[in-house]
Order: C-alpha cells, then structure tokens, then sequence
C-alpha cells in the first residue's frame, strides 16, 4: 500500500515539474504582459509628432498671411470693405495657408496695433468658454496703416486622441491643447509711386 501511495506521490511531482518546464505560451504571455504599455508608447509618440507637426504648420500659415499685411496688400483690400468683410477675408487667408489639418472655423485670428515693441502683446491669451463649451473670447483686427508695429496671432484647439495615455498634452479643460503661432513686425512703409500727394 505504501509501494502504490510513493508511486502515486512520484507522478504528482513529475506532472508539477513538467508544468514548471513546459515553455509553450511563453512568448504569447509575455508579449501580453508588455504589449499594452509599448502600444501607449507608440500612441502617444504619434499624438506628439502630430501636435509639432501641426505648430510648425500653423506657424507656417501664420507668416505666410501675415506678409500681406507688412506690405500693404491687406490694407489696400480694406480700404473698400467694412472691418468684418476685411477680417472674414484675412480669415480665408490664413484658412487657405493652414488648410492641410486644421479646420479653418476652429482658427482664431486676432490682430493688433502695438504703439511700440515693449507694448506688443505676443503672449498666449487665456481662452474662456461660454455653457455650451464655445470660446467667447472677442478677437481684434487692426492691419494698421504704413509703419505701424502690428502683431498677428493665431490659435487653434487641437484635438487630443488617443484618450488617457494623452491627456497630459491638453492644456484646455475641454481635453484639448490650445496651440498659437505669432507674427510680430512693423509694416513697410508706404511706397511713394502709389502715394497721392506724389502723382503727376
């Protein structure tokens, strides 16, 4: 009887040691284990890149418009519409430059005159929303006139994707990234061929 229970002992050991040995499933296990962090990485990598891209095309945009401005070709458009036709316009402009990944309803545009440089108001501004979520902010455009000191900025709200492993790059309480490209520069001065007081 003693002889039946050793051998039946014997068995029990061989099963557990070929169960401690036995590797198949091994890699399936262990890619389970890690895949989860390693495809956070790689999201948020992708959410990262898109957010510079996305800046660097913005700014992009930005100094493209706001060259229509340093020399005078917005404010030759103006000078036949009222200040909301000549915003909506400057609007496309920038939509029309920044049209790849940004949804030209979502860019916010505001232009200034600044009475010197130390005054120019470069700084992101603090956005607030209305109850419905909206930005109500009210946004100014003033081309100015020949040898002003003009300052162009352009926000935009970024979607964050990717849910929780990003939310670290919103910046908004929506969940968003509120992102801003800047032009600061003084107007070129008024040509005199096209001047008035120097015609023939």
């Amino acid at each position: 009887m003693a002889e039946v229970e050793t051998t039946a002992g014997k068995r029990r050991r061989n099963r557990l040691g070929a169960f401690i040995k036995d590797s198949k499933g091994a890699t399936a296990v262990e890619f389970a284990l890690i895949a989860a962090p390693f495809l956070a990485l790689i999201a948020a990598l992708i959410q990262t890149f898109l957010l510079f891209f996305a800046q660097s095309l913005l700014e992009n945009a930005v100094l493209h418009s706001a060259r229509q401005i340093l020399t005078g070709q917005v404010q030759t458009a103006d000078a036949s519409m009222t200040q909301a036709a000549g915003m909506a316009a400057f609007h496309s402009t920038v939509c029309t430059n920044a049209a790849v990944l940004f949804n030209c309803n979502g860019l916010m545009v505001d232009v200034q005159v600044a009475s010197n440089w130390s005054s120019a108001n470069t700084g992101m501004p603090t956005l607030t929303y209305d109850t419905s979520g909206n930005v109500n902010n009210t946004w100014q455009f003033n081309p100015g006139n020949a040898g002003d000191i003009v300052v162009v900025r352009v926000m935009y709200l970024w979607p964050v994707f990717f849910g929780p492993i990003a939310f670290n790059l919103a910046n908004q309480p929506n969940g968003t990234r509120e992102i801003m490209a800047t032009a600061a520069f003084q107007n070129e001065p008024a040509n005199p061929s096209t001047n008035p007081s120097t015609g023939p």
